[in-house]
Parts: structure tokens; sequence; C-alpha cells
């Protein structure tokens, strides 16, 4: 059985890591992230799509010392380390020029510069093509542990596991906001530091500063974090944008398309779109098949914003349709969760387990931009072989860990269902009920999302387009390339 992690193929590289977790929504991931940044001595680097100074790490009960919210705690840990040093890196969008030197909030980030420490290093990487972002989400502690995946510093991203209807807690700068899932990664070993290298390349490009590595003498894992997986390789799959001399990278949809075609009984998929026709046709293949895998997919019901339900929605509304044309032996679920008050719950996350045998989990979208045209950073672990008994076990378990809290059962529920109905989609089927659970679409739910924006070169190419001129033709005359 060929390896699905192929460094220079499928993943930039595979490393090893002594203690692996996966992290489930934002509440546990905010929490896990501060405690190690507690135990930094040298560095922190913090790159990500967005970041805000008023993001909170702890609601409710404070358990964590030092200020609870990210700003002031970045400041605070600067002033208790002599020797740390903070880099944090965002993207900009380079369609909002007067936007783009700005940061935590409406600040300049070249005031930032001027008020903060010596020792604190903010900086805007404009290093893409025009339209393009960095959405990779890594942060990085003294090269000794590493988080990644779909989570960013930031407003209106915390929530619990319950993801309950109404809450108190899920409130950013005097307003509410609806309940969001997400997923990310926590590694150390050498694992942590590939993305150490990982986030010092972004700093150097956007920066043309270098930063050196840090050996690190201690240990920065959370405390309070339980490692499920100890000494695995794990994966760093990217995607990379052409830019100047440096030629596109397509790991992350090469590691999709393979480990789709791998899948022997079970594709599960939590994402956020369903945009990309090249990833749809590979799931619709696969369905065709007599004897394929069963597909499972956990979806946003509707995007957040008006040019989201323009472009994203639009592109599903096709590409659903696509997976319910293929699904001629009936292995196909398509579905949202909703809360015990029957309100959407928003998928952020970005995973995909097949079988017992790949989980990844990262920043990429099952969109055209995810592909090639945006850059992005996932992580993920592979079992081969019977000598890796317990990452079968470990990655089964994180599906079973989110299936089951979507539909609001027990994970012991759950596994008791597959057992008896010998599926996860017959399992599901069986344990969708009233209140908390997942709902399917369906004809009707989608009815209405058809727009013209759908599968859009202009807003979401799958390369650096040759001219964006050509695009803007395409857009308005309704040709697609």
């Amino acid at each position: 059985m060929p390896a699905l992690l192929t460094p220079g193929q499928t993943c930039w590289r595979t490393a090893r890591a002594d203690r692996f977790a996966a992290i489930i929504d934002a509440a546990d991931y905010f929490r896990h992230v501060k405690a190690a940044m507690l135990r930094a001595r040298h560095r922190i680097m913090l790159v990500g799509w967005d970041f805000d100074s008023r993001v909170t790490f702890e609601r409710g009960d404070k358990t964590l010392p030092g200020p609870n919210q990210l700003g002031a705690f970045l400041f605070w840990m600067v002033r208790k380390r002599p020797a740390l040093q903070i880099h944090l890196l965002k993207s900009n969008l380079r369609l909002l020029p007067a936007l783009d030197g700005l940061w935590f909030g409406l600040t300049p980030v070249s005031l930032l510069n001027q008020i903060s420490s010596r020792r604190m290093h903010f900086a805007i990487d404009g290093a893409h093509p025009v339209g393009s972002v960095h959405h990779q989400k890594i942060v990085v502690v003294d090269d000794a542990v590493a988080f990644c995946g779909g989570i960013d510093l930031t407003l209106d991203r915390w929530d619990t596991r319950a993801h309950e209807h109404t809450s108190r807690r899920r409130r950013t700068a005097g307003r509410g906001y609806g309940p969001r899932h997400d997923v990310g990664v926590a590694v150390d070993g050498a694992a942590a530091r590939a993305l150490g290298e990982q986030a010092r390349t972004r700093w150097q490009t956007a920066t043309k500063q270098s930063l050196s590595p840090v050996t690190a003498k201690h240990s920065a894992w959370p405390s309070k974090l339980r490692p499920t997986l100890r000494n695995v390789d794990v994966g760093i799959a990217l995607t990379l944008p052409d830019l100047d001399d440096r030629p596109e990278v397509r790991q992350v949809e090469a590691l999709n398309l393979a480990a789709i075609a791998a899948a022997r009984d079970t594709i599960y998929v939590e994402n956020q779109y369903l945009a990309s026709r090249t990833i749809a046709q590979a799931l619709a293949q696969r369905l065709r098949e007599e004897h394929g895998p069963q597909i499972v997919i956990v979806l946003a019901r509707k995007g957040n914003n008006p040019l989201e339900r323009g472009t994203m929605d639009s592109a599903r509304h096709r590409l659903i349709r696509l997976l319910w044309d293929a699904d001629e032996h009936h292995r196909l679920g398509v579905y949202w969760p909703v809360t015990d008050g029957g309100a959407p719950i928003y998928i952020h996350s970005k995973v995909l387990a097949v079988d017992d045998r790949l989980l990844r989990i990262g920043s990429s979208n099952f969109n055209n931009r995810s592909m090639g045209f945006d850059s992005e950073c996932d992580v993920a672990i592979e079992a081969r072989g019977s000598q890796h008994d317990d990452v079968r076990r470990e990655i089964t378990s994180v599906r079973n860990e989110l299936v089951a809290e979507h539909l609001g059962v027990p994970v012991a529920t759950l596994q008791e269902a597959i057992a008896d109905r010998g599926s996860l989609l017959a399992a599901v089927e069986e344990l969708r009920g009233d209140g908390k659970t997942l709902r399917p679409f369906t004809e009707r739910t989608v009815a209405n999302e058809a727009g013209p924006l759908a599968e859009s070169e202009l807003m979401d190419p799958d390369h650096v387009p040759r001219s964006l001129t050509r695009s803007v033709q395409r857009l308005i005359t309704g040709r697609r390339g």
C-alpha cells in the first residue's frame, strides 16, 4: 500500500511529533495556546489571516495567570520575560490598500511598532498575488510546541463544544454572535520545529528579515492538554501561489485527491465550503463505483456574508447536485449542524478523515482558492501497517468525537450505532433527531442558492490568473475558462 504522505508531492515534509493532540473548538484552543505561550522563554510566533487584541482567552472562570486578552497578555509577557521576542504576522488583502496597514482594531502597524517594546514585532504580509490572501494559521512557541488548524486568534471565534443555542459568553466587543465550530492541532518535537521553520520563512518573505531557529531545553506543551498520540510522524501539506521566482505549491490538493482515491470504506469531511469542482468530481467518481466508500460531509448552512453566499453557496448549489447525481448506490450524506434550539452552527473547520488511515486538519477549505491561490498549511497523520494501530484508533476517535458532537449524543452511542448498522452514514441517519443534531441538505435547501458568481475565476481562482482583466471579462460575459 503506497504512502499517502509523500514529501514533495502530497506534503512538504514529514516530521516526528513527540506529542500530538487534536483540539476541538476555540474555547479549548484559546486556553491551550495561552498556556503554551505562558511557558515561552525565547520566541512566540503568531501567523494568521487575522488577529485582534481584544480576543479573550477564557470566558467564565479564569484559570490561567496573566491578562485575559491577547494584546494585553503579549505586552505583559514581554515585560515578564526579558529575553522573549514576539513576532505577529497577518495577511493583507491587496484589494483594500487603505486598510492594509491597520491591525489590532484600527491601529496602524507603524504606530504599534513605535509604541511597543523593541521585542514585540508586528508585520503585514503582502507577499502574495493580487486578490490572494495568506490563510495559514500557525502558533509556534520556542520551536518547542506548535498549533495549526482553522482557528485565528480574532473576534467571533470562541465557542465551546456544547454550541449552546444562546450564550452570554459568546459575545465580542459588546455584541453577540452565533455558535461556531472549528478544529486545530497541537504538536511538539521535530513537527513543531518544522512548523516553526514555515513561520520563519513567512516572516522573512514578508519583511526581508531572517530569524534563526530556537533551541529550547524546556517543554512548552500545555499542562492540561492530554496528548492522544506519542511519537507519531506528522505530514505538513502546503498551498502556495505562484509568486515571482517561486512556483506554486499544490500539496494540499494532491493530498486530498490521493486520500479520496485511496478510501475503502468511509470518507468524512468537515468544511466551511464545498466549492472546488476538482474535489467534488473526485468524490463523485467514488460514489459511482459499485463498491466505493460512503461519504459523510458536514458543511456550514450558509455563508457568513453576502459575498460568501453569492460565491461559495452558489458554487455549492452546483457541486452538491453533481454529488447527488453521482450517488447511484445511496452512499452520500451531506448535512449541517444545528443547536438544540434549531439555529445553524457555523462550520469553520477543515477536516478530512479517510477510513482509519488518514486524518488531515488545517486551514484549507474545499474551494478553489485553497488549492492554488491562497497560502494554506495543513497537518496530517497516516496509519500504515499493524504497527500503527494507535494512529488508526486516533483517526477513528477524532472522527467519532466530531460526529457525536454534531449529533448531540455520547461518543459511545455513536460507536454502538456504527457497530449495529455497519456504517457511519447509517448510524448518522439512525441518530439524527430533534434538538442538537445534523440536518440534511435537500433540493429544497439549496433551491434558491444559484447565482452568477458560482465557480467564478475572479472570486475563487484555483491558480494565479494569467490576466486579471481576462478574469473580469469572463465574469461579465458569463464565460468559463
